[in-house]
């Protein structure tokens, strides 16, 4: 074979080990938008009740005094005052609901439209068919008694086994701005929140360095980042973003950190036999006997031990820990089934073996 053709297969070998290294690399990177979020943004909930009318004879009933209040009150608004409340005693097709609806973090203006979620709060059978009366609501952001939007709309069923509740699509017309702040206008900064599955000093570090370091130019002999805590990274706006800081919060999110520190944990759910491991999960030695089979981990007691036997001993030279990864691997090998699985671990979480936080549901 001719000197070039093995000066081709030779290219090839290192481009597919250069592809595989930077396949590992972006495995091993995120951005800081997929750890943090910019403290002052969040969803904004709100709240009112209304009626939902034009059901076919599953409404409250008459016997639901609130409602028939209620319904007595729109009819005054509308220039029809009821002299009785006795006149409404057919009024079957009328239901009393709780409305929700929620402002998205990045804010909204007045004009925009939100879906709203309806929930019948007494007797009502089912809200099919029904539509929502204008109705207002409101958030203690701004006070109680200030509504920000209105709601109305046709009431359409999300789930047939849910007939009491329902969405009414950009039901919802906004009635103020929210605009978000985000921006500490005196000390002209953000701060960070790091999410709770990755807080923690480590990580909080070294999303203050990675932004440091990509924004060295711009801070000069200064620092913009610092940690402040497990969960918090203060920044500051350098001079050359003042007039644009959302541009500068942007690059911010994209800058890109390597393998974050995640929070040992065990997420398990009985129900559906799953098993979430999350971390370095690690267990102090330990021998469990569960049914016909003895699980020896770290440094097992000598001398034989009665039915089946597994081992974990980890890695040469490792301390007297091993993760949590390598027992689950060595019970699926000896087909464990999961429940028994879960057992296992749960009595390790009691008994004080295992270093993580747990969490059954």
């Amino acid at each position: 074979m001719s000197a070039r053709f093995f000066q081709s297969v030779i290219v090839c070998l290192l481009f597919l080990g250069m592809l595989t290294c930077s396949q590992q690399e972006l495995q091993a990177r995120t951005r800081v938008e997929n750890i943090c979020s910019v403290y002052g943004m969040r969803e904004i909930k709100l709240t009112g009740m209304g009626l939902v009318v034009g059901l076919d004879g599953t409404g409250d009933g008459p016997k639901n005094l609130p409602t028939i209040r209620s319904l007595a009150a729109a009819l005054k608004h509308l220039n029809n005052p009821v002299v009785d409340l006795k006149d409404l005693a057919a009024a079957n097709n009328v239901a009393l609901v709780m409305i929700e609806a929620t402002i998205p973090a990045s804010g909204i203006r007045k004009g925009q439209k939100l879906d709203c979620f309806v929930s019948s709060m007494l007797g009502a059978k089912s809200l099919r068919g029904g539509r929502l009366l204008v109705a207002p609501v409101a958030t203690p952001e701004i006070g109680n008694e200030v509504f920000a939007g209105l709601c109305s709309g046709a009431v359409i069923l999300e789930d047939e086994l849910s007939l009491a509740t329902g969405k009414i699509i950009n039901g919802l017309v906004m009635e103020r701005d929210f605009e978000l702040s985000f921006i500490d206008r005196r000390t002209r900064s953000i701060t960070l929140l790091v999410d709770k599955r990755h807080a923690g000093f480590h990580t909080a570090s070294e999303v203050a360095r990675v932004i440091n370091a990509e924004f060295s130019f711009e801070a000069g002999n200064s620092q913009l980042a610092i940690a402040q805590g497990p969960g918090r990274v203060f920044i500051r706006i350098p001079r050359q973003y003042i007039e644009s800081p959302v541009e500068f919060i942007a690059a911010v999110m994209e800058v890109g950190i390597d393998r974050p520190h995640q929070q040992a944990r065990v997420v398990v759910n009985p129900k559906s036999q799953t098993v979430v491991v999350t971390g370095e999960v690690e267990i102090s030695p330990v021998v469990i006997s569960h049914k016909n089979l003895t699980v020896g981990i770290g440094n097992p007691a000598e001398g034989g031990l009665p039915g089946g036997f597994v081992p974990v001993n980890g890695q040469p030279g490792q301390q007297n820990t091993q993760r949590l990864q390598e027992l689950v691997e060595a019970l699926n090998q000896l087909r464990v089934p999961t429940e028994d699985v879960i057992s296992i671990i749960r009595e390790l979480h009691r008994s004080g073996k295992l270093h993580a936080e747990y969490d059954e549901h």
